[in-house]
């Protein structure tokens, strides 16, 4: 199992959006992917916020290889300009993200629960275009039935959309001096009637930020994005809420700060996109930062007549906002689910194994009988069935232990070699493993955590990340 992506967390907007992939040219990808020797399932999640590649491969290098191929075949990038941003996972680490992003805890909007229908529909499109076996299958499913616990025994998805009030509250402290954040109630009343705001971003989280400022009385809303279309969305889903609403240019929001009393950010971006040289002559001005990274530049803060309030800030002043406490229960589950789901990969793993092994003792109690009826024809049918009955007894027994503790064995974690072990002492046919644990140059739980040029943990196993990256590279130009 392996997972290639990129997303929201490892590469810019602009650089996201060129490796996204439309609705239109998923199937097609998909074909090619398994069209390649080295894969033989391939799955395709992309959505705004990122776009991951999960391929069942023959082994880590030739998967990878193949992934890197196609989005380079497909964009028109340079390999130099994906290394930096793209992030691998490999064998159990592939499973653990996939739960960890069906769960929401992976989202720009932290429990947001629109990524378990995204990932259904990419798995009901890989499953249509007949890119799908038995480990995506199951992948799938088991992270679909992770998100869904996640959601119903957990209060996450309250999260995100509480720091977004929270932060906005303590906007509304700086301006109105008399109301105290954490204990007055801002939701539902007017304290922000006569008063605008200026979001900057068009996703999730800025879509938070509009809904509550509208809850707080706001009177209008300025929409800034660097996709003026996704921007007017956002306006037109304002308007019809009953808020008064416009969209411009992301470049343009400097314009409008006089304008306005409080600005949001939630732009996704990687760098800084409000420095005090856009703010320094705009106060009095509330700014909530509600992006990861910064979207606002650290020498904005202590400017006069600027309040800045940030996701970091906020996380370490208020302990009390609903969903923080349930992020780690959640954790818990997916934990739990993860452990639930690489025992049933591990046992299925050494199942045809076992399978084999019986057969194949099975068929030499066979041809033993026949050679010794061959040589005692003056053996009753009783005296037969009873020597048959004594051999094959003898075979069960001495089967029955190894098998039982295999099976036991393969079940804990480090249990992904015992088919091969088994193969390899009873001379069974060799077949590698599709799954979590294929015989591949990499250990079976190594975890691929950097990105792809910055991989960590290969020393220890006597390779070289840099090779690695040379060797896609050598394929890439092939």
């Amino acid at each position: 199992m392996l997972l290639v992506g990129m997303s929201y967390r490892s590469a810019p907007v602009t650089l996201l959006e060129k490796v996204s992939v439309g609705e239109t040219e998923r199937e097609a990808i998909l074909a090619r992917l398994v069209a390649d020797e080295a894969i033989s399932e391939a799955m395709l999640l992309s959505t705004c916020n990122r776009v991951e590649y999960y391929v069942v491969a023959n082994g880590f290098h030739s998967g990878l290889s193949a992934v890197v191929r196609e989005i380079v075949g497909r964009t028109g990038l340079e390999l130099d300009e994906l290394t930096p941003h793209l992030y691998v996972r490999y064998a159990q680490a592939a499973a653990e993200h996939a739960f960890s992003v069906c769960a929401g805890l992976d989202s720009m909007v932290l429990g947001e629960q629109q990524i378990i229908g995204q990932l259904r529909n990419a798995y009901q499109e890989a499953d249509e275009a007949g890119t799908v076996g038995r480990m995506l299958h199951d992948l799938a499913q088991k992270a679909l039935h992770t998100g869904k616990r996640v959601h119903s025994e957990t209060l996450i998805d309250n999260a995100g959309a509480s720091m977004v009030s929270v932060a906005i509250d303590e906007a509304i402290a700086a301006l109105h001096p008399g109301f105290n954040s954490g204990v007055d109630v801002a939701e539902g009343t007017d304290i922000l009637a006569g008063r605008s705001a200026l979001i900057l971003g068009a996703g999730a989280m800025s879509s938070l930020a509009a809904s509550y400022l509208g809850r707080c009385g706001i009177d209008r809303l300025i929409i800034a994005n660097r996709t003026v279309d996704r921007a007017q969305n956002l306006a037109n889903h304002s308007i019809e809420a009953g808020i008064p609403a416009t969209a411009i240019a992301l470049h343009d929001f400097a314009d409008v700060l006089d304008d306005v009393d409080i600005l949001v950010s939630a732009t996704g971006a990687m760098t800084p996109v409000v420095s005090a040289a856009d703010v320094v002559d705009h106060g009095p001005l509330a700014i909530v930062d509600l992006s990861m990274p910064r979207d606002v530049a650290e020498d904005v803060s202590g400017l006069e007549g600027i309040a800045l309030f940030n996701i970091e800030l906020l996380q370490m002043t208020r302990t009390e906002v609903p969903g923080r406490d349930d992020e780690a229960a959640a954790r818990d589950i997916v934990a739990e689910e993860l452990e639930s789901y690489l025992t049933a990969q591990r046992a299925s793993e050494v199942a045809p194994t076992v399978r084999a092994l019986r057969e194949r003792a099975a068929d030499v109690a066979a041809a033993e009988l026949a050679r010794l009826e061959a040589k005692t024809p003056g053996l009753t049918q009783k005296e037969r069935r009873e020597v048959e009955s004594t051999v094959r007894r003898v075979v069960d027994k001495l089967l029955h232990a190894p098998t039982v503790q295999v099976k036991k064995l393969s079940s804990q974690q480090g249990g992904g070699n015992y088919a091969l072990a088994l193969q390899k002492l009873f001379d069974l046919p060799l077949s590698t493993p599709s799954g979590l644990y294929a015989d591949t140059d990499i250990p079976a739980d190594l975890m691929v955590e950097g990105r792809i040029g910055r991989m960590q943990g290969f020393e220890q196993y006597g390779l070289d990340s840099s090779a690695i990256i040379e060797g896609v590279a050598e394929t890439t130009k092939n």
